[in-house]
């Protein structure tokens, strides 16, 4: 059952703006707001943990009473348990409607930090979900409403689930959406004349912005107040994506979950644009 918003906090700055994002979300959504926090220790209880473990009950529910504060009429649950961060989220995300995490900044140079948990909770999560960065990381903190919504998308790959949700995510917002895919001449072409490559790229941009177009189509039909506008540029997938994400409040990016000899892990273009695109990321599974 998708019947909730559920937000990891553990009393951290980025996790608070996490939660302050899922409140919005949950009230544009009309759904309740559940708050999930972790108890990190393992059940032998070190020294001293039970104070610790105290204030972070004590915070759970600061930081509940503070939501439902500023957001009048929302649900809001928090629920503090003694299990391991990884399993907890996941477990939750098998009845969410979306999960929301925050990540904190590592500077302008190297970009944001997805941590352990966030990370497997990314490749293996059965709903969508949102990385938030945190507002003293120099993201500024959005309203909800207006605000643009960019998806990044492969017509090659079109996915449902991502459209969908970025669609849905517009409306709610009655915010323009941006639909970008990035293309790259085939391997090889650079050694071809100036005036055959200049013919071949442009045939292949009107290619590729056909495709996007019929991709796009059935959804312009559904959500017809949803101004659209697509971009297909030329270039690398990530740094494209990336680039142009710069001009958007929440991008949207499907992940098909990889097995490799390191286990589960995520491509290279969400891997960038988690690590670099300031905005809330949204990460569709794509299965």
């Amino acid at each position: 059952m998708n019947d909730s918003i559920i937000a990891g906090y553990d009393c951290s700055d980025a996790s608070r703006a996490a939660t302050d994002w899922a409140a919005r979300e949950a009230g544009l959504r009309g759904l309740p707001l559940e708050l999930l926090q972790a108890w990190p220790w393992p059940p032998g209880r070190p020294l001293g943990t039970g104070q610790a473990e105290r204030w972070g009950r004590e915070q759970l529910a600061v930081r509940a009473d503070q939501i439902r504060t500023a957001h009048p009429g929302l649900e809001v649950r928090a629920h503090h348990t003694a299990q391991d961060a990884v399993g907890l989220l996941l477990a939750a995300g098998d009845r969410a409607a979306l999960l929301v995490l925050g990540s904190r900044g590592l500077g302008a140079l190297r970009g944001f930090l997805v941590g352990s948990v966030s990370q497997q909770v990314l490749v293996r999560a059965a709903c969508p979900v949102v990385l938030v960065r945190n507002p003293a990381d120099g993201q500024p903190e959005p309203d909800t409403a207006g605000r643009d919504v960019m998806v990044g998308l492969d017509p090659a790959r079109p996915c449902d689930c991502v459209l969908g949700f970025a669609f849905e995510a517009a409306a709610l917002r009655q915010a323009p959406l941006t639909a970008v895919h990035a293309w790259s001449p085939p391997a090889g072409t650079e050694h071809m004349s100036f005036g055959a490559i200049g013919g071949l790229e442009d045939q292949l941009a009107a290619t590729e912005r056909q495709r996007l177009d019929d991709a796009l189509a059935p959804w312009l039909d559904r959500y017809p107040d949803v101004p659209v506008a697509a971009e297909s540029l030329r270039g690398h997938a990530g740094i494209t994506l990336v680039d142009a994400a710069a001009r958007t409040d929440l991008l949207v990016v499907g992940a098909r979950h990889r097995r490799g000899p390191l286990g589960a892990h995520l491509g290279p273009v969400t891997h960038a644009v988690l690590h670099h695109v300031r905005s809330p990321v949204v990460v569709v599974p794509t299965r």
